[in-house]
């Protein structure tokens, strides 16, 4: 009989034998390749760590105990041990499970991740917490060896060994983020070797040296600094103790025994402890162990799900055929829909390389995300002239500050949602320095199914108060490319925004440079003025159409940047309007539409004109985090697809018929 189904929580792992445990594993990794399969998901990290949950899972007390899992893009498995199995098969959907740790789902989910290199900090606070009110409850942390490298990561690795904070941190080694792992501190952890660890080494020979008559005291002293003197040569893990963290490994990843046998005795140990545990990303299923960089997710590769028996290799563990139920995805083959014409992104690189092969100017950075930049495609180009500085968008900014002053013209790719990392870096290193980095901004926008943690709705606020920053984003994936060309072309700092979607399959056209604040007329009309930024600009224009259909004169503007706007254009089609309405696929405070507000208003003061025109601003409420689901489903709920966009033009309309004279603004 199949086991997964059974369980209800993590005690009743500890009903369960070790060959029950290999057999669980099994049926967990059947479940996560057939659901993802269907609803696309992380695959390959949570696949990688599946015993590694069911260990930790069957010797803590969740949710009594706290298990914070770094990222959180891992932790499939933890949630089918965790009560929502039945569920399972929403991963990602509206309203459904969600692909990161919610707290909103489980007492098991200890904090809402999904940025890399939090963890341990989050840990270390709980930690403290919990000996401050002289609580019992023990606190264990996965952060990956990617995830470690990060600066906030090592911040907080210095100040627990500086604390002794009693807790433990599992390092997940699987040489691997999205893409390859990069960067000294990789190359320390893949030189660790399998070995006795440290600890249970030196705490023997203290032992033995104490047990001397009379000068075991002295004699322990001295071969204490002359051990360390040597060990630190060609200690594994030394590193780690020399930060006051006591060492453990390397572990087999995939080894329950081994993994039950050393995490029992690093929980016992006091202080921090790291057990550093060797996993395989993708593990158990072949195509993600082949290619662990297209098996990470979101979007995957086509999967061609074959028989259960056949999915696996039978060598490991065996595969029970028992271990299909109702609820999971049928074992007949199933494929992800490919995108029906090339997303921005693919765009994107394209033209990046195409630009590069005539400009040695141009280099590449982004920080540990080069597949799904497009970036990868830059560097197997140009690899002298692309830098991957992993899991660090601080120093990314930095680092392409630097690039400008020496000369050159940096390209830095990062999503929308980790560029927030970057804040500082933006203001007071590119941008006080007003110098040309060019910032793309992937991912702009909603993202889906990911959910609160990645949606890309807060960049454009953030960015609209910094001096010398341009800001522009394109209405579809050609006019992209000349916005790309411009961002080149000037001595400012860029930012070019744009969303996840697929393209709207336009012809290619020869890009040109646009000048800096210029937007674009696509529609004449007398009574209703419409001013998009970005992709959301066509919704807009069939928002229009509708409207037209009932009656109204709907002018149409492509704004094409939120800084600098447009003023004339803006200014001479908004005079004498029923209304202005702006769009934005971003949180309206302080976005593109507060822009045009401002620029409306500033108006009102001198040209009596404008005293009449109200704004409306369309965007994304900033009263809540926006959760998962498909950008379909996720733009119909916030009324932002285009029968969306006309119904809440046609409430503010309603609202001005029964208030004559009003002119107050209102955002939504």
């Amino acid at each position: 009989m199949p086991i997964l189904p059974s369980i209800q929580g993590p005690a009743d792992l500890r009903g369960l034998d070790e060959i029950e445990l290999a057999q669980l594993a099994v049926e967990i990794r059947d479940t996560i390749v057939r659901t993802v399969a269907s609803t696309g998901g992380h695959l390959g990290s949570s696949l990688g760590v599946v015993e590694l949950t069911i260990a930790l899972h069957r010797l803590l007390e969740s949710p009594r105990d706290r298990i914070v899992w770094d990222t959180g893009h891992q932790a499939y498995p933890h949630k089918l041990l965790t009560g929502r199995f039945e569920r399972f098969g929403t991963l990602r959907q509206l309203d459904g499970v969600g692909g990161f740790p919610r707290r909103s789902e489980s007492p098991h989910d200890v904090f809402d991740g999904g940025h890399a290199g939090t963890g341990l900090s989050i840990a270390e606070g709980l930690a403290e917490a919990r000996d401050l009110r002289h609580g019992l409850e023990r606190i264990a942390v996965v952060v990956g060896d990617a995830a470690l490298m990060s600066g906030l990561s090592l911040e907080a690795l210095n100040d627990i060994g500086q604390r002794q904070t009693q807790m433990l941190i599992v390092v997940n080694d699987n040489e691997m983020s999205i893409s390859p792992t990069v960067g000294a501190f990789s190359k320390y952890l893949s030189q660790i070797k399998l070995s006795r660890t440290w600890r249970q080494g030196k705490s023997a020979y203290d032992r033995n040296v104490e047990r001397i008559p009379v000068i075991g005291g002295t004699v322990l002293e001295l071969s204490r600094r002359l051990r360390k003197s040597v060990v630190s040569f060609a200690q594994p893990g030394q590193l780690f103790e020399d930060l006051g963290i006591t060492y453990i490994g390397v572990v087999p990843g995939h080894d329950l025994h081994a993994l039950l046998v050393t995490l029992s005795r690093a929980l016992a140990l006091p202080g921090p402890t790291i057990v550093h545990v060797r996993t395989q990303k993708g593990r158990g299923f072949r195509p993600a162990e082949t290619d662990q960089v297209g098996f990470h997710g979101a979007a995957l590769p086509p999967i061609e799900m074959t028989p259960a028996a056949d999915a696996y290799d039978g060598s490991r563990a065996p595969m029970p055929t028992e271990s299909m139920t109702d609820d999971a995805a049928p074992p007949a083959r199933v494929a992800t829909t490919p995108a029906k014409h090339p997303n921005y992104t693919a765009v994107f690189a394209a033209e990046l390389i195409e630009l590069a092969r005539t400009d040695r100017r141009i280099v590449g950075i982004t920080a540990g995300m080069p597949t799904g930049t497009g970036m990868s495609k830059f560097q197997a180009e140009f690899p002298d002239r692309m830098f991957d500085v992993g899991i660090a968008e601080q120093h990314s900014m930095a680092m392409a500050t630097g690039l400008a002053m020496g000369g050159m013209r940096p390209v830095v790719a990062l999503y929308s949602t980790f560029l927030q990392r970057a804040f500082d870096q933006t203001v007071h290193d590119v941008c006080q320095n007003d110098q040309p980095v060019l910032i793309a901004v992937d991912r702009s926008g909603l993202v889906g199914e990911d959910g609160t943690s990645h949606q890309g709705m807060f960049t454009l606020p953030a960015q609209r108060q910094i001096p010398n920053l341009v800001i522009a984003s394109p209405k579809d994936e050609q006019e992209l490319r000349s916005l790309l060309r411009t961002g080149l072309a000037q001595d400012h700092p860029f930012a070019l925004h744009y969303p996840r979607d697929s393209g709207f399959g336009l012809a290619p056209v020869k890009p040109s440079a646009i000048p800096v604040g210029q937007g674009e007329m696509l529609r004449e009309g007398r009574e209703l003025l419409f001013v998009g930024f970005g992709p959301i600009v066509m919704r807009a224009l069939e928002a229009a159409t509708m409207l037209e259909d009932e009656g109204w004169s709907v002018g149409v503007i492509n704004a094409r940047y939120a800084r600098p706007l447009d003023r004339q254009l803006i200014l001479d089609q908004a005079r004498g309007k029923r209304m202005v309405v702006t769009f934005e696929e971003s949180v309206v405070t302080g976005g593109f539409g507060s822009g045009v507000l401002e620029l409306v208003e500033e108006a009102r003061l001198a040209d009596p004109a404008y005293r009449d025109v109200p704004v409306r601003i369309l965007g994304i409420p900033g009263e809540r985090f926006v959760d998962h689901g498909s950008v379909a489903d996720l733009r119909r709920v916030l009324r932002l697809d285009a029968p969306g966009l006309a119904a809440q033009v046609r409430e503010a309309l309603e609202t001005l018929r029964a208030t004559p004279g009003r002119s107050e603004v209102a955002a939504g």
